[in-house]
C-alpha cells in the first residue's frame, strides 16, 4: 500500500487520467442499467409453490387483464352511463395491447333469456338487446353469483370494465422454456448442453421482454390518457391490474433514482460546506461520490444486474458510503496540516492516505460483510442488493483514495478553517458524559435493552400489498376500489382434484338409459355429473362463508344461476350441452376458467380482501387448507391452495428467518474480524455490544408502533451494522493510537476531539442521505429511510457515549 500511495502522489496526473478514462467506460454501461418491477422480484427464490401456481395457470383460460373501475354520479344503467361505458370500451378496444373488452354491456344476461332455460343455447341476451326489462337486469346484476361483487358492486354504483390483454406466443414460449430449465437447475438435472441453452434462453427472454415492456408502457400511457379524458366529478375512473402496477413501479423506481441522486448530492454539498467552509472539499467529496455512483451503475449495467424496488436505494447507499470515506480523508488531511505545517503537499497527502488506509479498509470490509449477509435471504432482490452494494462500495473505497490522493496532490496547500469545530461542542459533551456518568449510561442501556426486547416480542410480518403505496397514487386508488367494491384484489386458487375410482363407481351405477352412453363415458361432455356438481357446490359454499374472501368464481357459480332459472333443479346433461354448444366468448367467461376436464379437476378462483386489517395471511391459508381437507376427506377428492396470496405469504414468513440469518451472519463474521483487527477478544465484544444496543432499540420501536417487517426493512440490520461499525473501527483505531502516550480519560477526550468530528460529519451525512427516501411513493422505502436514519443516529450516540464508557470501565 505504501508503494501505491507513493505512486499516487508522485504521478497524480497519470492516476487521475486513468480514473477519468475508466469513468467514460463505466458511464457507457451505466446507460444499459435496467429496471425490473415484475411480480417475480417480490417472490422467494425457488419457491415450490411458484411452480404449482404456474402449472395451474397453464391449464385454465385466464388471460392477463387490466380493470377500469367506473363509478358514475347517475344510475349505472341510465342511458348516459351506458353510453359512457360504450365510449370508453370502444376507445380502449382500439389499443394494440387489448384483445377484447368485457363490461356490463356484453355479458350474458341469463335471467333475461326467452324461451325457458333451453333458450340459453339459442340466444343469450345482453344489454345491447332492445327488448330488455331493466328491473330484471338490475336484479340479476345485484344478485347474480357471477356478476355481483365481481363485475359490479353489490350496491350497483360501481362497475368494472375488464380489458383482456393480447397474449404473446413467443413470450410465453420463452417464459415456459426458461422456467423449465430453471427448475432443472434447481433440481441439478441440467445437462451440459442444457446449461448452454439456459444461458441463451435467459438472454433471449430478457431482450424480448424488454422490447415488450417498451410497447406496453406506450400502450398503457394511451389507456391512462383515455381514462384521464373521461375522468371527471360525474364519472370516477381508476385503472388497476398487474401490468399497470408493474409499469407504474418502474416509473416510481426511475423517479426515486433521480430524486435520490440529486437530493442527496445537494444535501451533502450543504453539509460539507457547513463543516469545512471551503469549496475545495465540497467539490472534491461530491466528485468522489458522483464518480463512485457512475462506476457502480456501470458495473451493474455491465453484468446485467437489474434495479428493483428493493435495490432502488442503492443510489443513496453508494453516495453515503462514498462521502463517509471522503470525509475521513479530509478530516485526517486537515489534522496533519495543522500538526505538520512545514510538510509539502505530497507529504501531507501521503501521510493522510497511509493513516486512513487501515481503518478505511476494515470499515468498508465490515460494511461489505453486512451487505453480503443479505445473500443468505431467499428473496432475489434482497440477494441482489447485497451483491450490488458489496461491489459498489468496494469500488468507492478504491476511487476515494485514488481521486483524493491525485487531486489534492495537484492542488496547493490550503489552511483549514476550523470555525465549525471551534463552535461545536457535541463531541466534547459526549466525552465528558461518557467519562463521568457511568450509572446513568448503564441504566439507560438496561432500560433500552428491556424496551427493545419487549418491542421485538411484538414484532410482526403482516403486510397488505395495497399498503405498500401512498394513498395519492393511482395504484392505491384503483386497488382500493377493486378491493372494497368489486370483490378483493389478491388472487387465490383452490384446485379440487377428483379421484378416478369415484368415476368408475358412478359409471357402474348408471341406469339403463345412461348405459347407452357408457362407451362415451370419457367424452368431455360427460364430465359434468351429479357427483362433481355436488362437490363444486359444497366447496363453493364453504369458501363464500369465510372471512376475508370477497368474490368466489367457479363451476358452482353457473350451477347456482341455472338452478335459479330452472326452479331449483340442475340437469347434468344441460351443463354438458352448454359446455359443448355455448359460444367461446361466453364459455371463456363462465366455464373454461373453472373446469379442466382433461385433468379431472375444478378450479375455484378466489379474491381476498387485502386491505382488511384483521387478515392474518399465514393463519388464513393454513386454516383454508385444513378445512378443505376435512371437507373432502370422504369424497374421494383432494384440494390444494395456490396463487399470489400463497407466494406473497411465503415471502412474509421468510422475512423473520432472513432477518435472523443475515443478522447472525453479520455479528459472527464481524466478531471474528474485530478479533483479528484489534487482536483482543475484549475489544471485539465491546464493539459488537455497542452495535447491538441501537439495533435492539430499533426493532423494539418497530414492534411497539406496529411497523411490520417487509422486503425493505429486513435489510436494515445488516446494512446498519455494516455502516454503523465504521464509526467503531475509526474510533478504536484512533483511541489505540492515543493510548500509546496518554491515559484513558485523555485518550477518550482526544479521540472525541479528532475522529469524533469525522464520525459526527459522516453520521450527519448518512442521516441526510436517508432522509430523502421519504419522497418515495413506495411505503416500505419510506419506512426504510426513516428507520435507518433513526438507527444511524442511535449508532452515533452509542459510539460516542456507550463505547468510551465501556472502554473506561474495562480499562482497555
Amino acid at each position: 500500500m505504501k508503494r501505491l500511495f507513493k505512486f499516487i502522489v508522485n504521478f497524480p496526473k497519470i492516476v487521475l487520467s486513468f480514473v477519468l478514462v475508466s469513468s467514460l467506460f463505466f458511464a457507457y454501461y451505466a446507460t444499459k442499467l435496467e429496471i425490473d418491477a415484475s411480480s417475480e422480484t417480490l417472490l422467494l427464490q425457488n419457491d415450490p409453490d411458484l411452480a404449482v401456481w404456474q402449472d395451474v395457470a397453464s391449464r385454465y383460460v385466464s388471460p392477463n387483464f387490466l380493470v377500469v373501475t367506473y363509478t358514475p354520479n347517475s344510475d349505472l344503467l341510465s342511458p348516459d352511463s351506458l353510453k359512457m361505458i360504450q365510449k370508453i370500451s370502444d376507445e380502449l378496444s382500439k389499443n394494440d395491447m387489448i384483445e377484447n373488452v368485457i363490461s356490463i354491456l356484453n355479458i350474458p344476461l341469463l335471467q333475461s333469456v326467452k324461451g325457458g332455460l333451453s333458450g340459453i343455447l339459442n340466444h343469450t341476451p345482453t344489454l345491447k338487446d332492445d327488448d330488455l326489462d331493466l328491473e330484471v337486469v338490475k336484479n340479476e346484476l345485484k344478485t347474480s353469483p357471477i356478476y355481483s361483487n365481481n363485475l359490479v358492486s353489490s350496491d350497483l354504483k360501481t362497475t368494472a370494465i375488464v380489458l383482456n390483454l393480447k397474449s404473446d406466443k413467443k413470450y410465453e414460449a420463452l417464459l415456459n422454456e426458461r422456467n423449465l430449465l430453471s427448475q432443472k437447475e434447481v433440481n441439478k438435472t441440467l445437462s451440459a448442453d442444457e446449461i448452454t441453452k439456459f444461458a441463451s434462453v435467459k438472454t433471449e427472454f430478457k431482450n424480448y421482454r424488454d422490447e415488450l415492456r417498451k410497447k406496453e408502457h406506450e400502450n398503457l400511457q394511451k389507456i391512462k390518457n383515455t381514462i384521464k379524458k373521461y375522468n371527471s366529478e360525474q364519472n370516477a375512473l381508476f385503472l388497476g391490474g398487474a401490468t399497470m402496477i408493474a409499469d407504474d413501479m418502474v416509473s416510481f423506481v426511475k423517479n426515486d433514482l433521480s430524486t435520490y441522486g440529486f437530493s442527496v448530492a445537494v444535501l451533502l454539498a450543504i453539509s460539507l460546506w457547513l463543516f469545512f467552509r471551503q469549496i475545495r472539499w465540497v467539490a472534491l467529496a461530491i466528485g468522489i461520490c458522483v464518480l463512485s455512483l457512475v462506476f457502480s451503475m456501470g458495473i451493474f449495467g455491465l453484468f446485467n444486474w437489474e434495479i428493483t424496488v428493493i435495490s432502488s436505494n442503492f443510489v443513496s447507499l453508494v453516495l453515503i458510503i462514498s462521502i463517509s470515506v471522503a470525509i475521513h480523508l479530509i478530516v485526517s488531511y486537515r489534522e496533519f496540516y495543522i500538526k505538520y505545517q512545514r510538510y509539502s503537499q505530497k507529504q501531507l497527502v501521503y501521510l493522510t492516505l497511509k493513516d486512513k488506509a487501515n481503518p478505511s479498509f476494515w470499515a468498508i470490509f465490515t460494511t461489505i460483510i453486512g451487505f453480503t449477509s443479505l445473500m443468505s435471504a431467499d428473496i432475489k432482490p434482497v440477494i441482489m442488493l447485497g451483491i450490488m452494494m458489496s461491489s459498489g462500495i468496494a469500488v468507492s473505497l478504491i476511487l476515494a483514495f485514488l481521486i483524493f490522493g491525485s487531486v489534492v496532490t495537484l492542488l496547493p496547500k490550503l489552511a483549514p478553517k476550523n470555525s465549525f469545530e471551534n463552535s461545536f461542542s457535541f463531541t466534547k459533551f459526549c466525552a465528558k458524559f461518557a467519562i463521568k456518568d457511568r450509572w446513568l449510561i448503564y441504566g439507560a442501556c438496561a432500560f433500552l435493552i428491556a424496551f427493545g426486547i419487549y418491542g421485538i416480542s411484538q414484532l410482526k410480518v403482516e403486510n397488505s400489498f395495497i399498503g405498500y403505496f401512498k394513498k395519492d397514487t393511482d395504484i392505491r386508488s384503483g386497488m382500493e376500489v377493486i378491493d372494497n367494491e368489486l370483490g378483493g384484489t389478491i388472487p387465490l386458487d383452490v384446485i379440487v382434484k377428483f379421484n378416478e375410482v369415484q368415476d368408475k363407481v358412478l359409471t357402474q351405477e348408471m341406469d339403463e338409459f345412461e348405459s347407452e352412453f357408457q362407451n362415451e363415458a370419457d367424452s368431455k361432455k360427460y364430465f359434468f355429473n351429479s357427483y362433481r356438481t355436488r362437490i363444486a357446490l359444497k366447496v363453493h359454499d364453504y369458501l363464500k362463508e369465510q372471512n376475508f374472501i370477497g368474490n368466489v368464481s367457479s363451476l358452482a357459480t353457473l350451477i347456482k344461476v341455472i338452478k335459479e332459472l330452472n326452479n331449483g333443479e340442475i340437469d347434468d346433461f344441460l351443463l354438458s350441452a352448454m359446455y359443448e354448444k355455448l359460444p367461446n366468448e361466453y364459455k371463456n367467461i363462465i366455464l373454461s376458467p373453472y373446469v379442466s376436464i382433461d385433468d379431472n379437476e375444478l378450479r375455484f378462483s378466489i379474491r381476498v380482501v387485502d386491505s382488511d386489517e384483521r387478515l392474518r395471511r399465514d393463519e388464513f391459508i393454513k386454516k383454508l387448507q385444513n378445512d378443505l381437507n376435512e371437507l373432502l376427506k370422504n369424497e374421494n377428492a383432494s384440494a390444494s391452495v395456490s396463487g399470489m396470496l400463497v407466494l406473497y405469504n411465503n415471502v412474509l414468513q421468510n422475512l423473520v428467518a432472513s432477518q435472523i440469518s443475515s443478522f447472525s451472519i453479520s455479528i459472527a463474521v464481524l466478531f471474528v474480524l474485530f478479533c483479528i483487527v484489534f487482536k483482543s477478544i475484549k475489544i471485539a465484544l465491546i464493539a459488537i455490544i455497542t452495535n447491538i444496543i441501537p439495533l435492539c432499540v430499533l426493532f423494539g420501536i418497530m414492534g411497539l408502533f406496529g411497523i411490520a417487517l417487509d422486503v425493505m426493512s429486513v435489510t436494515i440490520a445488516a446494512i446498519s451494522i455494516g455502516i454503523g461499525v465504521d464509526d467503531i473501527i475509526h474510533y478504536l483505531h484512533r483511541y489505540k493510537h492515543e493510548r500509546h502516550t496518554h491515559d484513558i480519560n485523555t485518550s477518550i477526550k482526544n479521540s472525541h476531539a479528532s475522529i469524533g468530528y469525522a464520525m459526527y460529519y459522516t453520521s450527519f451525512a448518512v442521516i441526510l442521505g436517508f432522509s430523502v427516501m421519504v419522497s418515495s411513493n413506495f411505503i416500505p422505502t419510506i419506512y426504510f429511510g426513516l428507520l435507518t436514519l433513526l438507527v444511524m443516529a442511535l449508532m452515533l450516540s452509542s459510539a460516542l457515549i456507550v463505547l468510551p464508557r465501556v472502554i473506561k470501565t474495562l480499562g482497555v
